[in-house]
């Protein structure tokens, strides 16, 4: 299957890493392999560490990228275990690093990966094809009380104990198999005034599962507990969210590591041991242009925060 691909803020995070030709570059979440071609194509004696869960992902980039793949070193890994991963192989720090925290345009487009709320399929979910964890088992097995947290705390879903008790009543008389059955309850669980918002009903119940299936938000916090430790000084990094969860985790992080001190003001030095490890450089987030909305509308949502390791 051919796939569009459209790497959003792809010039924005090449600047943002400010590329040296002999540097040593990550780029945590491969995808196909649009932003880690960018890079690789900068190096000439340097080194991109390519990472992803998704082994299909790895395939397809190494086909994409096969002309510069002397430059790229590719792992099949999550990118919370960043460093171990680099410890495995030998490197101490880097010069730059980039997170693409989207799901990629082929796992949306694949109907058989169970990502898409827009074509029917098994439900499924998983980045990494390995693990065991798949969304049937989070729709046919969670409580209903954890269904409604989840669609409330990862999916920011307004009508999530509506939507989750319709989900347990449903599967009682016979388990939820695909995409479309589970759209048709979530639709069937709202107000008629919620169907007509301009946003996909099941948008955000879709969202939430992915995220609890693949746990997404603990991999960004421990990858963000860990990155100050794998750049080198005046290393940089960059990170692309999509929603305001994974946002507000960056943002936070960057924050954590930059104004850390919990000393009162009067103090005339720090007291409380915090050294500054990362300054985020812009303070505010990257947004794409008008033009790359026009052109690639899932990268609506996209920021882009950057920081450089002091």
């Amino acid at each position: 299957m051919e796939f569009t691909h459209y790497s959003v803020l792809l010039k924005e995070c090449v600047d943002a890493l400010n590329i040296r030709p002999d540097g040593i570059y990550v780029d945590g979440t491969l995808g196909m392999g649009g932003h880690s071609g960018e890079i690789a194509k900068r190096l000439t004696t340097g080194r991109l560490i390519a990472i992803d869960r998704d082994s299909r992902a790895i395939e397809r980039a190494k086909a994409r990228l096969s002309s510069l793949s002397d430059r790229i070193t590719y792992i099949h890994g999550n990118f919370s275990e960043i460093r171990a991963i680099l410890n495995d192989i030998g490197i101490s720090g880097v010069d730059g690093m980039l997170f693409d925290l989207g799901v990629s345009s082929p796992q949306l487009d694949e109907a058989e990966r169970g990502f898409s709320y827009m074509t029917d399929a098994p439900l499924d979910m998983r980045m990494d094809e390995s693990e065991k964890l798949t969304a049937w088992f989070v729709v046919n097995e969670w409580s209903e009380s954890l269904l409604r947290k989840i669609f409330y705390e990862y999916g920011e879903e307004r009508y999530a104990p509506r939507i989750a008790s319709a989900i347990v009543k449903s599967r009682q008389e016979a388990p939820i198999e695909t995409t479309l059955q589970l759209v048709d309850i979530i639709k069937g669980a709202m107000p008629a005034a919620a169907l007509r918002e301009k946003q996909h009903p099941a948008k955000r119940v879709f969202q939430a599962i992915r995220i609890a299936v693949n746990s997404e938000l603990d991999a960004i916090s421990e990858m963000l507990d860990r990155i100050d430790e794998a750049l080198n000084i005046g290393g940089r990094l960059a990170v692309i969210s999509f929603h305001s969860l994974e946002d507000r985790l960056v943002k936070t992080a960057i924050a954590a590591k930059e104004n850390g001190c919990v000393c009162p003001r009067e103090f005339p030095v720090c007291a409380c041991g915090f050294v500054r490890t990362l300054k985020a450089d812009p303070k505010k987030p990257i947004l794409p242009s008008d033009k790359e909305i026009a052109e690639n509308p899932r990268s609506r949502s996209a920021k882009l925060r950057v920081a450089v390791r002091v």
